[in-house]
């Protein structure tokens, strides 16, 4: 047990007989890290147990997920409550949702009525007031920029011509205006079944919220239904999603738009999204020594490949992709 491992225990051991909780049995017991340096560990009690919190103050903000938590608990989405925290150190004590994620539960017998509910609570979450930040054109723009610049140049160290770099800037300008041209929700945004918990009951409890920004409407449905971890075919992905626009819309969240207009927000959106995601993924890999998430960028590469080949304004972008940077990966891979 580490130093700061050794002061969580004696956090949460003091807190429980501060609250007068019931007393813990047995040490931390490690539950997992993620992709940030938050680091979880459960602490059995009698009759139940909790989740400790590791968030090192020096790398993790965990204010806006302890503000977050009480806003849209209280609202009734269904998040951990926050039990107790310690900010300056970087500890909480939050209720325990078990270790049941959404993705291993997802088959083709179980996904229909698992992504209804998740539809239904992402919903609940497009719908909660609470004030968030904007998903701005900076940093929509600073995610695609991911992509570039941690695995174009850092990883497969690709050269861009100058014509090159132009493309890439023109394709995300327009995914970027289309985004900020939607309807403007809450958005979680990580909201994808290793973020989806399946409680005992059998409902669904949202975690990994912390970033949660006032964004496009598109953006949680393209990031559960077009996830990075598990691919479904195309039609049915197009089902789901005109079934939560429909919900969206008997919500009163979208008025008289048509469902092309949906769908085409909806398709960028997923653009957007994944282009990040893969610079994320390679900068995990090459900066925070995680290298466990480069098996799903090619899965997250063919979304994109896929998805702009669909779109007139997307063919320079799609034409690059199958002439130039899938060539220069395989290239990669064979030098490895």
């Amino acid at each position: 047990m580490n130093v700061r491992q050794e002061s969580l225990q004696n956090w949460v051991f003091q807190t429980l007989l501060d609250l007068k909780l019931p007393k813990a049995q047995g040490s931390l017991i490690t539950v997992s890290g993620d992709a940030s340096f938050r680091r979880y560990f459960r602490i059995m009690v009698e009759g139940g147990s909790y989740i400790a919190v590791d968030a090192p103050p020096d790398k993790e903000n965990s204010q806006p997920f302890v503000d977050i938590a009480k806003a849209w608990g209280a609202q009734g989405v269904a998040v951990p409550e926050i039990i107790s925290d310690d900010l300056s150190q970087g500890f909480m004590l939050l209720s325990d949702m078990g270790d049941d994620l959404l993705w291993p539960q997802l088959t083709e017998h179980s996904v229909e009525h698992l992504y209804d509910l998740a539809m239904d609570s992402l919903l609940g979450i497009a719908q909660t007031t609470h004030p968030l930040p904007p998903y701005d054109a900076a940093l929509l723009d600073r995610e695609m920029a991911l992509f570039k610049d941690w695995y174009l140049k850092e990883y497969l160290h690709m050269p861009l011509s100058k014509h090159d770099e132009q493309m890439l800037t023109e394709t995300f300008e327009v995914l970027r205006e289309s985004a900020l041209g939607q309807v403007q929700v809450s958005v979680h945004r990580d909201y994808h079944s290793r973020n989806i918990m399946v409680l005992g009951d059998g409902s669904l409890g949202i975690i990994d919220f912390q970033d949660a920004v006032l964004g496009p409407i598109s953006y949680d449905l393209v990031s559960l239904l077009r996830d990075c971890y598990i691919v479904w075919p195309m039609e049915d992905v197009q089902r789901w999603a005109m079934a939560y626009f429909n919900k969206a819309r008997q919500a009163g969240l979208i008025g008289a738009i048509s469902d092309q207009q949906l769908l085409l927000w909806f398709d960028w959106m997923g653009l957007q999204r994944h282009i990040k995601v893969v610079g994320i993924f390679a900068r995990l890999n090459l900066r925070d020594g995680k290298p466990g998430y480069m098996a799903d960028i090619p899965r997250t590469l063919n979304y994109i490949f896929e998805v702009s080949g669909q779109y007139d304004a997307l063919t320079p972008f799609h034409d690059w992709l199958e002439h130039q940077l899938f060539p220069f990966i395989q290239q990669h891979e064979t030098a490895q």
